[in-house]
Formats: C-alpha cells, sequence, structure tokens
C-alpha cells in the first residue's frame, strides 16, 4: 500500500481558483425535492490504494481518511502543489472510518472500535481518544456541532470538543425513513451531503429535520473511470470547495476523483 496522494498539481490549482469567481451556493444547483446528477469538470488522478473513507478542504489543504485494519490513515495533501505535508497512521487493529476538521483538531471516526480519535491539525498527531456508542461512519462540522452518521437513518449531532451527543434526527427521504448514510459533508449553506452506501448517490438533508431535498445521481463518475488492474470499490469521499457550487468526489479504491456540480 502506498501513502502518497497521487494528485494532478495543477488541475487541483485551478479547481482551488474557482473560488474567487464562482460564489454560488450548492443549494442553487436545484431546487427543494429536485432530482439532480453530477456534472464533471475536471478529472483527476487518485491513488488507486486508497480505501477512502472521508474528504475535506480546509484552507489550502485536502484532507483524506482511509479505511481497513493496517491501511487507515489520514493525510493532509497542498491542494497547489499535490504535495503530502503531514501523514498519520491509524494502528491495527482500528479501522478508519470519517474524517472532519474542527478548529485546530482534526476528528476521525473508527467503524466497530467505539472510539473517534481527534488529531492536532498541523501534524495530525493523536492527540486523545474519546469514546462512544454505536458504530462510526460519516463525519462533518458545522459551527457549532459536529455530526455523524452510523449507517442508520440518524445522525447525531455532537459537542465538537467533548463529543457528547446532543440531539439527533431521522434522515427522510419520500415521507420514508433513509438509511446506509456514509459520508458526509457539511456545506457552506448549511446542508449536509452524504453519500448513500453501495449506491451511486449523493443527498441533500436539511439539518434542522432531517428532511431530503435533493438526490443526486453520480453514477456518471463511475462510467468515466478506466480499466484497471484491481477492482474499484463503492463511491465515496465528498468535499465541498468552499465558496463555490464544486465538490472533489471519489471513491474506494478509484484510480480518479473528479471535480463536480451538481446540476438539474
Amino acid at each position: 500500500m502506498t501513502g502518497r496522494r497521487h494528485l494532478v498539481p495543477a488541475l487541483l490549482a485551478v479547481a482551488w481558483m474557482v473560488t474567487a469567481c464562482s460564489p454560488q451556493s450548492p443549494v442553487a444547483a436545484g431546487a427543494s425535492g429536485a432530482d439532480l446528477r453530477v456534472e464533471i469538470l475536471r478529472t483527476l488522478d487518485h491513488d488507486p490504494n486508497a480505501f477512502t473513507q472521508g474528504l475535506e478542504i480546509d484552507g489550502a489543504e485536502l484532507l483524506e481518511g482511509t479505511g481497513r485494519p493496517g491501511e487507515s490513515w489520514v493525510q493532509a495533501t497542498d491542494l497547489d502543489s499535490g504535495t503530502v505535508r503531514a501523514r498519520a497512521d491509524l494502528p491495527s487493529p482500528l479501522f478508519g472510518e470519517g474524517i472532519t476538521v474542527n478548529g485546530g483538531t482534526v476528528w476521525q471516526l473508527t467503524w466497530r472500535d467505539g472510539v473517534a480519535v481527534a488529531r492536532d491539525r498541523a501534524t495530525l498527531a493523536e492527540q486523545r481518544r474519546v469514546p462512544f456508542d454505536g458504530e462510526g461512519w460519516g463525519i462533518c462540522a458545522l459551527p457549532d456541532a459536529l455530526v455523524t452518521s452510523d449507517g442508520s437513518p440518524t445522525l447525531t449531532f455532537r459537542d465538537p470538543v467533548t463529543f457528547e451527543p446532543r440531539r439527533t434526527v431521522q434522515a427522510v427521504h419520500d415521507g420514508s425513513p433513509l438509511s446506509r448514510l456514509n459520508e458526509l459533508d457539511c456545506a457552506d449553506d448549511g446542508a449536509i451531503y452524504a453519500n448513500v452506501w453501495t449506491t451511486d448517490t449523493f443527498v441533500r438533508i436539511d439539518p434542522s429535520d432531517g428532511r431530503v431535498t435533493a438526490e443526486v445521481d453520480a453514477s456518471a463518475l463511475r462510467d468515466a473511470l478506466p480499466p484497471g488492474p484491481r477492482d474499484v470499490d463503492v463511491l465515496n469521499g465528498i468535499a465541498q470547495i468552499p465558496g463555490t457550487d464544486r465538490f472533489l468526489v471519489t471513491g474506494k479504491y478509484w484510480p480518479r476523483m473528479f471535480e463536480v456540480r451538481f446540476v438539474p
């Protein structure tokens, strides 16, 4: 397994520059309850050995976390150069899941190990482990709370310092609970974007009541993947490019990462 992220620096630099000229919020891509699809704007190389569990853009860096015992790590990559600035491995048998940034802390979930790992944002060094009940799948940060998923329709809103649960909402789509919520991204507009595990679908969720306000068909991404020596796994990984209507998305063992926007 390689820990090196294979990004195309020039393309990422261009993608990052759109923050100066694309102030549209993600919600503007579609009305409430809309059916959306991905529009591929750029294609980037991605480490095909990365079992991607979480993506996040923070400042001038892309953070990525991976899973599986002995293959779980977190790293921070400079968006302009594609250089890995910091990396930390999660010791086996821990199974890494979603990641997010809150102030000076990077939070990394584990799947069935019952702990969340708090890491120093600058070095990614482990600072402490916090126990929590149930499984860990996805995580993202709102201004006043961390939001976690566990594979069920439940989103749990947690204290950003103690990790203690404060409240929950149930994701509901067309009047029915929506389960298998996985990777999460808390977007600029206040909505939560989640990928639905084992599908090529993202959903946009209102954090106030759990209502799904849009469904995004991302099957075009899988169709755009090149053939390779290793079978790709499911779609997983979404990070908004701040200040724009664009996202970076990828999947587990995918050799490509895509810059996309969600359109009707």
